[in-house]
């Protein structure tokens, strides 16, 4: 099959961009090209909110890819909006079966804040075209240079003791780069997977505080960790861009959603990808390696 990414340079996208390879024609989409080109790999250089280019990237693709998110930008739910409709728009046009988006956990809460918001339109606005979506929604990815995932690292590495917001005790169930990348392969062409929206978590549901103190375990250390009511959301970006490499471009609008419990309700997918998903402990050892 023919297959495109789109924002296939990212920390999920060139990963995926190597495992269909093996199996399928692969177009990989990004505006920057990346450094090192493989062979097997089409690259073409395209920004996903130009209707135009999409329409050109995307022409002939059975597949199609939606991995971009603008978080980081002043107007991300904007630039989320406008390449959400460039992407339904040139899967249309090149005769696209499936359109497979990557989206997270939390989505369907009354309270949403804007990164989650954001995600949920993306979901409506490519479901709303005529080509079949399988959407995924993800709890936080464990894995190197997953955002969420590297700041809970550096505030392990770099704080004994931690002033935490109220958010840490929030339920989560992070999941393993190596098994998204499973999963999203999985769904690739599979009619059963057409219009279904699958939750995507580990095996094992976890607060933010848990999570931290697991973390540092494995890292030989034991941070001293005392919760407080005060911290806002806004607040504590502050507090995250301080000590972790973050902006606050990318580290408030992540905080704002980390109030919303991320569990999945539906482990379904499991069956039909047949990937084993890995334990926490495990899928920190493996981006501690592959971080170096």
């Amino acid at each position: 099959m023919r297959v495109a990414v789109v924002g296939a340079t990212g920390t999920i996208g060139r990963p995926l961009v190597q495992a269909l390879s093996a199996k399928h024609d692969v177009v990989g989409v990004a505006r920057k090209l990346p450094a090192t080109i493989d062979d097997d790999v089409e690259w073409t250089a395209a920004d996903a909110t130009d209707t135009a280019a999409m329409r050109r990237a995307l022409d002939g693709a059975e597949v199609v890819y939606h991995l971009v998110h603008s978080l980081g930008s002043s107007d991300f739910e904007t630039l989320d909006r406008v390449a959400a409709n460039a992407v339904v728009a040139g899967a249309e046009a090149g005769g696209a079966q499936q359109i497979v988006y990557l989206g997270g956990l939390g989505e369907g809460a009354a309270d949403l804040s804007p990164h989650l918001r954001s995600r949920a339109e993306t979901a409506s606005i490519l479901k709303a075209g005529s080509v079949p979506v399988t959407t995924l929604r993800a709890a936080m990815i464990v894995g190197a240079g997953s955002a969420a995932f590297e700041t809970i690292l550096a505030l392990v590495e770099r704080l004994p003791v931690m002033i935490c917001p109220r958010w840490v005790s929030v339920e989560t169930q992070p999941i393993a780069v190596a098994d998204v990348l499973g999963v999203l392969v999985g769904v690739c062409g599979n009619d059963a997977a057409y219009e279904q929206t699958f939750d995507l978590g580990g095996p094992e549901v976890m607060t933010y505080r848990t999570m931290m103190e697991r973390v540092a375990r494995l890292r030989g250390k034991r941070p001293i960790l005392i919760e407080v009511p005060f911290l806002t959301p806004w607040l504590s970006s502050l507090w995250l861009h301080l000590v972790t490499p973050a902006s606050v471009a990318v580290a408030r609008p992540l905080v704002e959603g980390l109030r919303v419990p991320t569990i999945a309700h539906d482990d379904g997918v499991w069956d039909l990808v047949s990937v084993r998903r890995t334990r926490f402990d495990e899928a920190i050892r493996s981006a501690l390696d592959e971080r170096g």
